[in-house]
């Protein structure tokens, strides 16, 4: 321990020891951000009918009746849809307007990416409104296609960012090279760019899912009936009534969401290495 301590933490040679007081900040800020994960998940062991911490009793009952219930069941699949259709329509299309981005030699390209990136600055709860009229004359709303189109509004910013930063440490002249020898754009595209860019386009894949799987703002506004998520169905059980079977479900998105950006850091340490 004395001797990590007195190691070097970074080329400045600022040693650990030096960097406790880091440390400990940085510790207690995670502590903030954990803590309700902390208390939701012993909640949905709980065996009492109401929200209680610490459990009294623990019980698989909360996760039975969310195995059980066909209106949790159809949210869910719902949700599922809707994340893997959009990891679908945002990939290729962010991986598209990136790629075309990077190979642009147009002055408005830099215009062009801003407007893309846009969804991520202009507030959520706008561009929900914003949808919502427009799905009310165009009858989109309360439907998969609808919900789909608007979370890949939200994810496409989001491969455009990482599918990008793949593109810049990726050197063009190889895919140059490949099509002075006969190849198409997509042949080389596919065969020179794709392999040594897949990490990133993986990467922005998994959080455009993300994306979608744990938007709320967006889903209540235009999905509902058939079609609602299981985000909007939680917020629903919320308002109307304290059922711990939402602690349940919160606990397996905490775990679906940790999977999937563990499983990306994993791919960019990959792709790093």
């Amino acid at each position: 321990m004395k001797a990590w301590l007195s190691r070097p933490a970074s080329d400045t040679q600022i040693t650990h020891r030096q960097r406790l007081w880091l440390y400990a900040l940085a510790a207690l800020v995670m502590l903030f951000l954990v803590a309700p994960t902390l208390i939701v998940i012993p909640m949905s062991f709980s065996g009492s009918r109401f929200l209680e911490f610490p459990p009294k009793t623990w019980s698989l009952t909360w996760y039975r009746h969310y195995v059980d219930s066909a209106e949790w069941m159809q949210a869910t699949l719902v949700s599922f849809k809707a994340a893997f259709l959009t990891m679908l329509l945002a990939t290729v299309t962010g991986g598209m307007a990136a790629y075309g981005l990077a190979r642009s030699r147009v002055r408005m390209a830099r215009w062009i990416y801003l407007m893309l990136i846009s969804p991520m600055i202009i507030p959520v709860i706008l561009l929900a409104v914003g949808a919502f009229y427009v799905y009310v004359k165009l009858r989109l709303l309360n439907t998969l296609t609808g919900l789909v189109l608007a979370h890949s509004v939200l994810a496409i910013p989001l491969v455009l960012i990482v599918v990008g930063a793949g593109l810049k440490s990726f050197d063009a002249s190889q895919e140059m090279a490949a099509r002075s020898l006969g190849a198409t754009r997509w042949e080389a595209f596919r065969m020179v760019t794709l392999p040594q860019i897949r990490f990133s386009v993986l990467t922005a894949a998994l959080l455009s899912f993300l994306a979608s799987f744990d938007e709320v703002v967006m889903a209540l506004f235009i999905s509902g009936g058939d079609n609602a998520t299981l985000t909007r169905s939680m917020f629903d059980a919320l308002r109307d009534q304290i059922d711990p079977t939402i602690a349940s479900i919160s606990t397996i998105m905490i775990c679906v969401s940790s999977g999937l950006m563990a499983l990306a850091q994993v791919l960019r340490k990959r792709r790093d290495g």
